[in-house]
């Protein structure tokens, strides 16, 4: 078992998370119940994955929830690009967002390839 909080990559998803939420803030109201409950549904995803893989009783687990964390990531990527590309957000919002994230596909990356051998 693993402890989550001590990784630095689930730390930096929880912060993702956060900032996700206050974003989706700025998305039109008639989103409500279509893109922002998809994109928060991503963002929780994430270090949600990651904490239940911690908590199994193996690594091979742990690696499986760890890419599934990472699979969120990249469905909130995607959906971080529509808004850009619908004009919904701030694009330097929705860039500096993605640039976040991008490193914390490569933590998650690195730690499932180390947690491997």
């Amino acid at each position: 078992m693993h402890n989550f909080e001590k990784l630095v990559f689930w730390q930096k998803s929880i912060e993702l998370a956060k900032q996700v939420y206050i974003i989706c803030l700025e998305l039109p109201k008639d989103e409500k119940f279509g893109l922002i409950s998809q994109i928060k549904r991503s963002a929780i995803s994430i270090p949600s994955n990651i904490a239940e893989g911690a908590g199994r009783n193996n690594d091979t687990e742990f690696y499986h929830f760890l890419g599934i964390a990472n699979a969120s990531s990249f469905e909130l990527q995607t959906q971080l690009i529509l808004t850009r590309e619908l004009n919904l957000l701030d694009v330097e919002k929705v860039n500096s967002l993605i640039s976040n994230l991008n490193e914390i596909q490569r933590m998650i990356y690195t730690f499932k390839s180390n947690l491997k051998k």
